[in-house]
């Protein structure tokens, strides 16, 4: 038709498969041939619980003005040899002095809980969890965890639900 589909390969996720983009207009028809040429379709939600699973950060969820890229985790998407660029000094100096006090961890959890809950050891404050979902093997978030309270396997405390930090696949690419 005259808008057109266009296919890129790449899901956003850390797993294989294709990202198609077409004017919002024909969306339910292309949504209706792929299904019926075989496509087993997933709507946003399905990928929303996949990005948390992989721990692919998101925009207004782990992107914020909040956090900088090496907090979450996005390193291989920074380059230190091309010109100038907004925050590249800040970026090069946390990278340097390994001035990095936050990063961007899953959590796997033994119960629901509301991104924006306070991360605890004990009393102390360490994190604050940023997306949560629910899957067919539990309840998983994002959160940013202090560098200094630990890593993956770090018992923590996410509101009324208790928690063990883990390695993200999408981060660990």
């Amino acid at each position: 038709d005259e808008g057109g589909v266009r296919v890129a390969v790449g899901s956003g996720l850390a797993t294989p498969g294709y990202t198609l983009i077409a004017p919002a207009s024909d969306a339910a028809n292309v949504w209706h041939e792929l299904v019926k040429a075989g496509a087993v379709p997933m709507g946003d939600r399905i990928w929303e619980q996949l990005r948390i699973q992989q721990g692919r950060p998101a925009v207004d969820f782990e992107l914020t003005d909040d956090y900088n890229p090496l907090e979450a985790r996005l390193l291989h998407t920074i380059t230190y040899d091309k010109g100038c660029y907004i925050g590249q000094e800040t970026i090069a100096r946390l990278n340097t002095y390994k001035g990095v006090k936050q990063q961007l961890w899953g959590v796997q959890l033994n119960g629901a809980v509301e991104p924006g809950t306070a991360i605890t050891i004990g009393e102390e404050k360490v994190g604050k969890l940023t997306s949560f979902t629910e899957t067919e093997s539990g309840f998983f978030g994002l959160a940013y965890i202090r560098t200094k309270a630990g890593g993956a396997g770090l018992k923590v405390q996410v509101g009324e639900a208790s928690g063990e930090v883990v390695n993200l696949p999408f981060l660990s690419l």
